[in-house]
């Protein structure tokens, strides 16, 4: 599984109709409302890279009020878990 975090520069106008038709594309997991530069953060979980490259430029950046996007891949996922553990010192 690939996991992306697609960053989103948004119509200020539609932000919110916007984000619910990326919500709605096949593959996008979740879609948040941000502060700061970015308007969107999507999360695009797909088998493959070819899904990658049909959710991202295929189907997010023909949203209407999509401006730009910047795309990121996840090499792991780390859970609250996991980052416990990994930086813990052996101490309880």
């Amino acid at each position: 599984m690939i996991t992306a975090i697609v960053f989103i520069e948004a119509e200020v106008s539609s932000i919110s109709e916007t984000a619910e038709q990326i919500a709605e594309i096949p593959g996008v997991s979740e879609v948040y409302s941000v502060t700061g530069d970015l308007d969107l953060i999507a999360m695009v979980r797909v088998r493959s890279h070819e899904d990658l490259a049909e959710v991202v430029p295929d189907r997010i950046n023909k949203v209407p009020g999509v401006l730009s996007t910047h795309t990121q891949i996840a090499f792991r996922a780390l859970s609250k878990h996991d980052l416990e553990d990994a930086f813990s010192i052996g101490l309880d």
